[in-house]
């Protein structure tokens, strides 16, 4: 197996957990944060739908222009946007040869690089990035009033009895 057919093959097990998350976020508590420098719910999960976004167009051009937040207007279109973002993400990943995987890559923010290194370096950390967003993310849910969702197993909101 490749880096990048691992890549993708990770990418499929980690897009349903992330759905999972998002999906379970209520949606009158947006503006929550557990700490004034925190981000609030609204922007981890803008910061999630930008990573995915980013990942498309990497697979697509190798350069990410980087979207710290992509805005949404309710948790049902930031689900929407972020399952159609991971699935054009995972077809252009298909369609990508392994020579563009190895290929350099940048990564802008506001018109400037910050980095760059082969685009499976970019792929690589975005992904960590983000599972490390939706972590943080996940933490909010049940102070929120929400139930956390399995993701690495049960939660004690999904255990038997939760």
């Amino acid at each position: 197996m490749t880096n990048r057919e691992f890549f993708a093959q990770l990418c499929a097990h980690e897009h349903p957990r992330f759905v999972g998350v998002l999906e379970a976020m209520p949606k009158d508590q947006l503006d929550y944060r557990p700490h004034p420098k925190s981000r609030s719910a609204y922007q981890l999960v803008a910061h999630l739908i930008g990573h995915e976004v980013d990942l498309v167009e990497l697979f697509d051009t190798g350069t990410i222009n980087h979207r710290v937040e992509v805005p949404f207007q309710s948790m049902e279109d930031a689900v929407e946007i972020y399952k159609k973002a991971g699935t054009d993400a995972a077809a252009k990943l298909s369609a990508l040869e392994d020579s563009d995987w190895e290929s350099s890559g940048k990564f802008l923010v506001n018109g400037n690089t910050i980095m760059e290194m082969p685009r499976h370096g970019l792929a690589w950390m975005l992904m960590l990035d983000a599972i490390h967003h939706r972590g943080q993310l996940s933490t909010y849910l049940r102070p929120m009033g929400g139930k956390v969702p399995s993701i690495y197993g049960p939660s004690g909101d999904t255990a038997m009895g939760g």
